[in-house]
């Protein structure tokens, strides 16, 4: 995973909520871009969860960002 990824994950407008899966299998859930911080080195990132808990992962065991795709607005 590099740190350009991860960016442009965060800032695609609009946006989408993801999941982080960590190469031990864990996974962090992003519902919103106000809950996920990146270090000024961009090694570090915090993940914030809707009850205030947070998490702080290394970028280099991120094994995958999962964003699900689009819904349609079928009608």
């Amino acid at each position: 995973m590099t740190i350009e990824q991860f960016r442009a994950t965060i800032r695609q407008q609009p946006f989408r909520a993801f999941t982080i899966h960590m190469v031990d299998g864990r996974v962090f859930p992003v519902a919103h871009p106000d809950f996920v911080a990146v270090s000024p080195t961009g090694r570090t990132v915090i993940v914030f969860q809707p009850d205030d808990s947070y998490s702080v992962v290394d970028l280099l065991l991120m094994s995958e960002l999962e964003v699900p795709p689009t819904q349609s607005k079928a009608g």
